[in-house]
């Protein structure tokens, strides 16, 4: 079978350097041409990797629960193949695989380090079979593609009592969705926060699972950490959240700069100073953790490998714009020299919240760039920004620029949110909208304040591909 697939792999390479020539993105098109050839081709270059493949999904986190399970396992010394680019659907992770094959049949790397797809998980477990399934949580994204978030749950649920049985579950204790898919398995490892300092006053209108899955009757939670994560407990049928075995106490939150936290496992406990900001990142350090643990990971190792990971693109990434005098009107005023972007994707409530509150802990006042678009990858329903708590940051907001293709529905809902008139603008065009955004960054007269960019994923890429054409930043993936 091997000298079968090698043309059709040598086939596919050479579509996706036309794709490239032509100005295209190369990161799914040649997977995409495999498994028109082969449909198999998944699971026969799976088969070739000495170690097996590990799989990770979630609504939020999954790159960076991924970017940081790859900085863990990397310091350990495990060979990857690793779908880093982002592309988490069969053709992204064939292309990985196409670029890993080396002649002979043999793949350049040991273990695959698999980011997935929500959607996608089912069809990835029964083409992967997988040693190791990762949940991080399920969080209400994109209604319109995925559905309801029980009936995610029931095929995620379906896949693993099928193809996913041999595999071992890393799931999140603290999403009752999550928790549910592990109570009839034998090796399950949980993960989730110990710290009640960090519990909300209230569980936010815009959280999800709030009923069990088994008997419909309400949770009771005890804490609310994230959305509906948290402690829970169904007083009707008795079924409760389960215990972590790896879970995270004392964390400290450092506005955009980081989180640190004590690190409790069964291997032992030690500290952690992640490079990353937000509750939500201390999670996927969790998930990334529990995951490095049942492969076999020491924890000396993972320490490591968590406090020297970096964001994934778009992820907290942090990008130097040139002298904001540049060409073109570029910038304008604000003092000159560099203006800090710091990139924080927002793509549903949740992520919103989490970031949104991430940012109130930053003193000051703040100028945000946010863009909404309405693409199929971002969900053409946009009404999830009602949800959404504009309001923890209203008062806080110097100036703000809206763009993207349904920038005025998002200028209207800031409008409502309660900042003033006179501080929004309102411009369509991703180009001018971030030159806009960026002039007059200097407060008082001094350095340049950060420029908060918040996206949605189409807008995302839009920026980089942006930034790449002028000169701040460069192409993560090439």
């Amino acid at each position: 079978m091997s000298s079968l697939l090698a043309p059709k792999i040598a086939l596919a390479r050479g579509v996706g350097a036309l794709s490239r020539l032509g100005g295209g993105g190369a990161t799914s098109v040649p997977g995409r041409v495999l498994l028109r050839l082969e449909p198999r081709a998944l699971a026969l270059l799976a088969e070739r990797l000495p170690q097996g493949s590990v799989v990770i999904s979630a609504t939020n986190g999954k790159t960076t629960t991924a970017a940081m399970a790859a900085s863990i396992l990397t310091r350990a010394g495990v060979p990857l193949v690793h779908n880093r680019a982002g592309a988490n659907m069969a053709g992204g992770i064939a292309t990985t695989l196409i670029g890993a094959a080396r002649p002979g049949g043999a793949l350049a790397g040991e273990l695959g380090l698999f980011e997935v797809d929500e959607f996608w998980l089912a069809q990835m477990v029964l083409q992967l079979q997988p040693r190791a399934v990762l949940l991080g949580n399920l969080f209400r994204d994109q209604l319109d593609r995925y559905g309801e978030l029980e009936a995610i749950a029931d095929r995620w649920a379906a896949v693993l009592a099928d193809g996913g049985r041999r595999a071992e579950l890393v799931l999140n204790a603290d999403d009752p969705l999550v928790a549910d898919l592990g109570r009839a398995r034998e090796r399950v490892l949980y993960f989730g926060v110990e710290d009640r300092a960090l519990a909300m006053s209230g569980m936010a209108h815009a959280a999800d699972a709030k009923h069990c899955r088994r008997c419909g009757a309400p949770y009771t939670f005890d804490v609310v950490l994230l959305g509906h994560l948290g402690h829970y407990r169904c007083a009707a049928c008795g079924q409760e959240r389960p215990r972590p075995s790896v879970y995270a106490r004392e964390v400290s939150l450092d506005g955009v700069r980081g989180a640190r936290f004590e690190l409790c496992t069964p291997a032992g406990e030690t500290p952690v100073a992640l490079a990353l900001p937000g509750l939500y990142n201390v999670y996927n350090a969790l998930g990334a953790t529990a995951l490095a643990l049942s492969l076999g990971v020491g924890l000396g190792e993972i320490a490591e490998g968590l406090q020297t990971a970096q964001a994934a693109f778009g992820r907290a990434e942090r990008v130097a714009l040139a002298r904001a005098d540049r060409g073109g009107g570029r910038g304008g005023g604000g003092g000159g020299g560099e203006r800090e972007l710091r990139i924080l994707l927002v793509k549903n409530p949740a992520g919103a919240n989490e970031v949104l509150r991430t940012l109130a802990l930053e003193p000051g006042d703040h100028d945000l760039l946010v863009v909404l678009n309405d693409k199929v990858a971002d969900g053409r329903d946009v009404s999830w920004i009602w949800d959404a708590d504009f309001e923890l940051l209203a008062p806080r907001v110097r100036r703000l620029t809206c763009a993207g293709t349904r920038a005025a529905e998002l200028a209207l809902r800031f409008k409502y949110a309660g900042v003033e008139r006179e501080r929004i603008a309102l411009e369509g065009d991703l180009a001018r909208a971030l030159d806009l955004a960026a002039a007059g960054g200097a407060q008082d007269g001094g350095t340049p304040t950060p420029l908060y960019v918040l996206p949605t994923y189409t807008a995302l890429l839009a920026l980089r591909r942006l930034l790449v054409a002028r000169g701040d930043t460069r192409e993560q993936f090439s």
